[in-house]
């Protein structure tokens, strides 16, 4: 535990969230691989209960603000951090042997990106329609509305936004961009007023602002190919925690850890086993943690938030 204040390791730039639940999965964890370092927040809260804490996140901005707020720690060897992308694990950390007591993925957005304007995540007034999580590579959001095809939209729209009129959201979308870029929150917020009627409001301007997010980063992709390299990443006996925010992600995660810990995955018909024939390891979590209200009622951003994690076989 890290018997301190709640809010203890927020900061300008991000609250982070089930801090106390995170470093009760990792007690004891002398290695930790953090994939989303943010603010800082999890991992200051781990270098402070002893671990050796690696850290990757692919937003330049939060990789400064990070290494100024753990400057000390990396100062003492105790905090090393790379800019990338976790999906790309095993190319930012080639030496296979490299294994951890403990590896983070906290999928969410921080705070600053989301109250930063410029970043375009929020659909705040005039923001613009950017969302990449490194806003020096790939496409933005205005440039997926502006090219996508009309089926690849209402894909991302019912997918990740579970949108049941995706479709005409879509359609929408393409009619107004043959007249206008959409360029700004307010554009794209137009489109689905248009489609969900007057009443539409904060809820659905999330929902969807979030399926374009996770398009525009590729997201579930990322997520499906870093799982099984986290896990190797483990050491004997070795916890992976993940934080998600949407159920299509928690679902991943979900069906990868239940995967993982059965001792036979080949088909239920089939007569003899082929497969590995052995459990990987075993579930921590048998369904997913939530926040306490004492913590949403500080930081509201972690009502969503759902955490899994699974043990490596010792």
């Amino acid at each position: 535990m890290t018997n301190e204040e709640p809010g203890a390791w927020d900061s300008g730039y991000h609250a982070p969230v089930l801090v106390d639940e995170i470093a009760r999965l990792f007690e004891g964890a002398e290695s930790v691989l953090d994939c989303t370092l943010g603010g800082g927040g999890h991992s200051a809260a781990l270098l402070a209960l002893g671990a050796h804490v690696t850290a990757i996140d692919r937003d330049p901005e939060a990789v400064r603000e990070a290494r100024q707020r753990l400057a000390a720690h990396e100062a003492a060897g105790r905090f090393h951090v790379i800019l990338g992308n976790f999906a790309e694990l095993d190319t930012l950390l080639p030496r296979k042997s490299q294994k951890f007591d403990g590896i983070l993925a906290d999928l969410g957005v921080s705070s600053h990106q989301i109250d930063e304007s410029s970043r375009g995540f929020s659909f705040r007034e005039g923001a613009v329609l950017d969302m990449r999580m490194n806003n020096n590579a790939g496409t933005n959001a205005a440039e997926l509305l502006a090219t996508a095809p009309e089926e690849d939209l209402a894909r991302i729209f019912r997918d990740y936004g579970d949108e049941p009129k995706a479709r005409r959201l879509a359609r929408e979308v393409v009619r107004r961009r043959e007249n206008r870029a959409l360029v700004i929150s307010d554009d794209f917020v137009g489109a689905i007023r248009a489609v969900l009627g007057p009443r539409s409001g904060p809820g659905d301007f999330a929902r969807l602002f979030q399926a374009l997010r996770i398009a525009v980063n590729d997201e579930i992709a990322s997520l499906e190919r870093a799982l099984p390299a986290m896990r190797d990443r483990l050491s004997p006996g070795g916890v992976l925690a993940v934080i998600s925010y949407h159920s299509g992600e928690d679902r991943v995660v979900k069906h990868a850890m239940r995967e993982w810990s059965r001792d036979c995955v080949c088909p239920p018909r089939q007569l003899e086993c082929t497969c590995r024939g052995r459990a990987l390891g075993t579930l921590v979590t048998r369904k997913s943690v939530t926040a306490r209200e004492t913590e949403t009622s500080r930081n509201p951003r972690a009502r969503s938030a759902r955490l899994r994690a699974w043990r490596s076989e010792a």
